[in-house]
């Protein structure tokens, strides 16, 4: 049986400046990093030079290819420290250049009018055989897919899915762990939703995707040791770019983030004309 990966170990950052942090990628999942593990440790970093505020929202950009053999540096820029809201910019840095940008804002705990969409009315996760074709996904998030997941031989589907996701490992109780978690996870899965429609997926000899950049709105405290309904959707796919949105509810259908993301989409001819 393999070895479940940790996500404590796999985000920790080591501090080597007041705002400047160091985080590695695992060396054995692919020839580049994937983009919610830089997300994930990008907010981290930014977590590390705030308080007692929880973030609420982040937005950010992949601008190169992360190469998993180096290590990742996280430059924080303290923005702002207001008396309600926190800003945040985070740079992650190789190779002397800028692979990713991160904006991210901190708001203190407080209550007040709430509303939310609906849970969509799925089977439950144990109603769902866990049937993974890819084990890169069984690594450390475990998903199980509602609609048919076909790895080798995709065919044209909606433009929807619904994915139950947790944690493998145990974590801890505490936000910023917790909400980074909930942030790796968020970049599996969604931008395959815009491929759904044109039978494609990253294995289509040709076909050339990443994610371009990605979203974040934290609505509720969440723990993603339980399963969590991922609901997505893309509206749109046109200049080789597709459009998603999804929405993440805990097991007790409480909506307690939501994403947007838009990738690549490049189909080219088999031999890389």
């Amino acid at each position: 049986m393999a070895k479940i990966e940790n996500l404590i170990d796999t985000l920790a950052l080591e501090r080597i400046e007041v705002n400047l942090f160091r985080g590695v990628a695992p060396g054995d999942q692919g020839p580049r990093i994937f983009g919610g593990l830089v997300i994930a440790q990008a907010l981290l970093a930014a977590y590390r030079t705030v308080e007692t505020r929880i973030c609420h929202s982040l937005h950010c950009y992949f601008i190169r290819p992360g190469d998993p053999a180096v290590p990742i540096l996280y430059e924080v820029d303290r923005s702002r420290d207001g008396k309600s809201f926190t800003t945040r910019r985070v740079t992650a840095i190789q190779h002397g250049a800028q692979i990713f940008n991160l904006a991210a804002s901190f708001q203190t705990d407080i209550e007040g009018l709430e509303h939310q969409d609906p849970m969509p009315a799925v089977p439950g996760p144990d109603n769902i055989r866990n049937d993974d074709e890819d084990a890169e996904w069984r690594r450390a998030i475990e998903m199980r897919w509602i609609e048919p997941h076909i790895i080798r031989q995709p065919r044209p589907s909606p433009p929807a899915q619904n994915v139950w996701m947790r944690a493998l490992a145990p974590l801890p109780n505490e936000v910023a762990m917790q909400q980074a978690v909930l942030a790796y996870a968020s970049d599996m899965s969604l931008l395959s939703t815009a491929m759904r429609p044109h039978g494609v997926n990253w294995r289509t000899p040709g076909f050339q995707s990443a994610s371009l950049d990605h979203a974040i709105w934290f609505h509720r405290r969440s723990n993603f040791n339980d399963w969590h309904l991922y609901a997505q959707k893309s509206p749109s796919a046109s200049g080789s770019r597709g459009f998603n949105l999804g929405q993440i509810y805990n097991i007790d259908g409480r909506l307690v983030a939501s994403t947007a993301q838009e990738g690549l989409m490049r189909l080219r001819e088999a031999d890389g004309a």
